[in-house]
């Protein structure tokens, strides 16, 4: 396991080309090369960036890179696909790849922000046993009483990313594995106990990554279930028992996810949505989005845009 230093091309990132349009879909480069493995780790502190773009970052997204954003101090205006919170205190954002996300943070701020490579997570799933779902969210963590701890681990994992000591690979991945351990146990302490199985968390991740790849299909429950090898009954009891919902319902959700994006981060007029999300014809698309909000689409993007 390799961890790069890692530095933007004149105080920028590379703009890469957006399959949303109107969205810009950034990836990180560095040493005058791109990403030079999957695996590693970025970090830097929220005043390096923010303060070249007056201290805001308009909503983007990563294709494969995992954020926590780590708010020390100051306030930030945290947008995740179209929804605004403040953190007024010290807190870790999560940020999945391909969330629609923006900040715009106080002069003041105090905090970095860390990168990860799709590699590296897997590795850390690998060490701990069990798969990250704490970054499939994007979740919020204040730090509480563990405020000064988390400080001194996020400030030494600094310290060890931009030095060159002895054995800084080996320090770097006992931080970060420290680091996701914390934010799972505070993700689990408002969950029920439930009796994860692995298997049955391997399933639910195949089938999270089918629906991504081919949710503007509209295919069936059913054919889902078959690509992964079981009965469509265990597929909706799996999705009940780990994610709440439905096969279907995870399915119309993701729907709605790119929906809510188009309507707001783009101009595309309403037939053309809903040919880009595979329905029929825009009045099946009205009547869907209509049953899952209780809006128009165009209300949507109305009010969207009065907020």
């Amino acid at each position: 396991m390799h961890f790069y230093k890692m530095r933007s091309i004149n105080g920028q990132v590379l703009k890469m080309k957006s399959t949303l349009p109107g969205v810009p879909l950034f990836q990180l480069y560095g040493e005058n090369q791109a990403w030079p493995g999957t695996d590693l780790l970025h970090c830097e502190s929220i005043e390096a960036r923010s303060r070249l773009h007056h201290w805001e970052i308009k909503p983007h997204r990563h294709a494969d890179l995992f954020q926590l954003l780590y708010v020390q101090r100051g306030q930030a205006q945290v947008e995740i696909e179209g929804t605004r919170r403040e953190i007024r205190e010290a807190a870790l954002q999560v940020v999945p790849p391909l969330t629609v996300h923006g900040f715009r943070f106080s002069a003041d701020i105090q905090g970095h922000v860390l990168t990860f490579g799709p590699a590296l997570v897997a590795d850390l799933e690998q060490r701990l046993g069990a798969p990250l779902a704490v970054l499939a969210s994007a979740e919020c963590y204040p730090l509480g009483k563990d405020r000064q701890r988390l400080h001194a681990l996020i400030d030494t994992l600094q310290q060890e990313y931009q030095g060159n000591a002895p054995a800084r690979a080996a320090m770097l991945q006992a931080l970060v594995t420290a680091l996701m351990v914390w934010i799972s146990r505070r993700q689990q302490l408002g969950q029920p106990p439930r009796n994860r199985d692995e298997r049955d968390q391997q399933l639910l991740g195949q089938y999270l990554r089918l629906v991504e790849a081919h949710y503007r299909e509209h295919l069936s429950v059913e054919d889902f279930a078959a690509r992964i090898g079981i009965s469509s009954v265990q597929l909706n009891q799996l999705c009940r028992a780990l994610a709440g919902q439905t096969a279907l319902q995870v399915i119309h959700q993701r729907l709605l996810l790119e929906a809510r994006r188009n309507l707001l981060y783009t101009r595309m007029g309403i037939s053309q949505l809903s040919d880009s999300l595979g329905f029929s014809d825009p009045t099946y698309f009205a009547r869907f989005f209509k049953r899952l909000t209780g809006q128009t689409a165009n209300s949507y993007r109305k009010s969207a845009e009065n907020t």
